[in-house]
């Protein structure tokens, strides 16, 4: 049997068996360590030791034994002893005829010419005929030169195999991870299995081969006791008087016995070294066996290192998440803030620990440069909003940028900036401009890539400055010159201040003329509407102080609107919005 479970001979279409040289062969080819290097080129040895003996004895076996003829074979030879009968006789028609056209001439000539290629074609189909007869003798199995010749020509190709054949001492590399280690048990568990099925081919043949010698012995010593032309106690040589004949046939059963009994003695020999050849094969197996099962404990023992490191790292990360549990207990946090915290560190710690858990079972990788080129591509693709982010804070935070307590717009919502972090700004909503300024109560959070990606407006820049407007609406019967230099007046003493700041911070940062000639003074249009005539006051005011400044100028105004004693109604409307100072 072979390590697969089928005979070579069968495999093959041998008549002799080649499995001990099949196994070693087999065994030879998968990777091999140091330490077994020399078992292999032992096995290998032995395999092409006992692969040579199975055919010489195959030899032998044909020629002192023939096989019985069937009557198929009996055909065959009959057929084959005709042809070569037709083929000697035309092979000696051919001579005979090439020997006269030598000496003849003219008319002659030509017709020994035309009989001898008409003998020539018949010496080729006889040739085929002969061919044909001794391979169906080959088939039919009575042919004992073709068995032969056919033992010597796969015992040719059979040593060409072996010659051929090297160890594999590409060991494989020692990849840690538990997977590696799983892969690497499960391999040298299947060269186990097969070393210990060539084990088992080997002692089997050695106990066939056993039991074979011993059926020899004993033949050979019942032909010994039994052959009347062998030497043997009780017998003696024939007396000087008998007759010439009888001493013929003496001295050739003499001869015939003792040929016998050499080949014998030969067949013998050839099965006592078989036999120490396979024993020996046996025993490498078992050597190559025990080295095998060292590397698998070894293995084995490294796996369950891994496993051990896996369960600890476990461990460690349990004891980090209760510990930072009660640390943030003993902290004093706001709840929403301890929470909070604790989910992004545990989160954090659990990344760790899985990256370590999946390092240790799938092991360090082998192409590190190039795992982590492409780790770093797809990580840039997949955090491309929290690296703008980043980048957009360093915007944020420069000249042009923005600060706490600014007021803003970014993407339609306006409020107060009352967080700038590295990736998000957050904003204390305030609503429209147009509404008294007080905060909605809801907190709007933007990632810092409105910074490079879009755009934003800072109603805080220069000083805090802004242009706000509120329009008064009086009665047609009304006389609005009064009422317009009283304002106008309220509205000087009131932003006289803040003018004279905007107006020295607008000179100092404006870069061109026309920006240097802006001033800060109010302004007041007055213009006729339907029903009456429309008041519109402009004026320069801080922005975090705009709704305090308005209502004073409100209430300024319906002083003096009261002062005149005005019985008509009076409308007071602000512009939609603010214009940037």
């Amino acid at each position: 049997m072979t390590l697969g479970g089928e005979s070579v001979q069968a495999v093959h279409g041998s008549a002799i068996d080649q499995t001990a040289l099949y196994n070693a062969r087999q065994l030879a080819q998968m990777p091999t360590s140091a330490d077994e290097l020399p078992l292999a080129q032992e096995a290998l040895r032995l395999g092409d030791r006992e692969m040579d003996l199975a055919f010489a004895a195959g030899v032998q076996e044909a020629q002192e034994h023939p096989a019985v003829l069937s009557a198929e074979a009996k055909q065959s030879e009959t057929r084959l002893q005709k042809a070569e009968k037709f083929l000697e006789a035309d092979k000696a028609r051919v001579a005979q005829l090439t020997s006269a056209l030598s000496k003849a001439t003219g008319v002659k000539a030509n017709s020994l010419t035309d009989q001898l290629e008409e003998a020539k074609v018949q010496v080729e189909l006889d040739q085929d005929e002969v061919d044909n007869a001794k391979q169906e003798l080959i088939i039919a199995g009575g042919n004992t030169q073709g068995r032969i010749e056919q033992l010597m020509n796969e015992h040719e190709a059979a040593s060409r195999v072996a010659d051929t054949t090297t160890v594999n001492t590409a060991t494989p590399p020692d990849q840690r991870g538990l997977i590696q280690r799983y892969q690497q048990w499960s391999e040298l568990h299947d060269k186990k299995s097969q070393l210990w099925q060539a084990k088992q081919d080997a002692e089997s043949s050695a106990v066939a081969l056993t039991a074979k010698r011993d059926a020899v012995e004993s033949n050979i010593k019942t032909k010994t006791q039994a052959d009347p032309g062998t030497p043997s106690v009780g017998r003696t040589l024939p007396a000087a008087g008998d007759s010439t004949s009888s001493s013929h046939e003496a001295s050739a059963e003499l001869v015939d016995a003792t040929k016998r009994r050499s080949v014998a003695v030969k067949a013998l020999t050839n099965l006592e070294e078989r036999i120490e050849d396979e024993k020996n094969l046996a025993e490498t197996y078992r050597k190559w066996l025990e080295v095998v099962a060292a590397r698998q404990r070894v293995v084995i023992h490294r796996g369950l290192s891994g496993i051990a490191v896996v369960v600890v790292i476990l461990l460690i990360g349990i004891f980090f998440d209760s510990w930072l549990k009660r640390l943030l207990n003993k902290v004093r946090l706001d709840p929403r803030q301890a929470d909070t915290l604790h989910a992004v560190i545990s989160t954090g710690l659990q990344i760790i620990f899985l990256g370590l858990v999946l390092l240790v079972i799938f092991g360090p990788p082998s192409q590190l440069g190039t795992i982590l080129g492409l780790a770093g591509a797809g990580l840039t693709v997949a955090l491309k909003d929290f690296i703008v982010s980043f980048f957009g804070w360093f915007v944020l935070m420069g000249r042009n940028g923005i600060r706490l307590g600014d007021w803003v717009e970014i993407n339609g919502v306006t409020g107060e900036v009352i967080e700038l972090g590295m990736f998000h700004t957050v904003l204390l909503e305030t609503g429209n401009w147009t509404d008294s300024g007080h905060p909605t109560g809801r907190r709007v959070t933007f990632t810092n890539s409105f910074a490079i990606e879009g755009h934003y407006f800072n109603f805080s820049t220069s000083g805090q400055w802004l242009w706000d407007e509120l329009r008064l609406v009086l009665a047609s019967s009304q006389n609005p010159y009064p009422i317009v230099e009283a304002i106008q007046k309220t509205v000087l003493e009131a932003t006289a201040e803040s003018a004279g700041q905007a107006e020295k911070e607008w000179q100092h940062a404006a870069h061109s003329r026309s920006m240097r000639a802006l001033s800060a003074a109010p302004a007041i249009n007055v213009k006729p509407v339907s029903g009456g005539v429309e008041i519109a006051v402009r004026y320069i005011t801080r922005a975090n102080e705009r709704y305090q400044l308005r209502s004073k100028l409100y209430q300024a105004a319906m002083n003096l609107i009261s002062k005149k004693d005005s019985l008509e109604p009076v409308s007071i409307s602000e512009k939609e919005g603010p214009n940037l100072a």
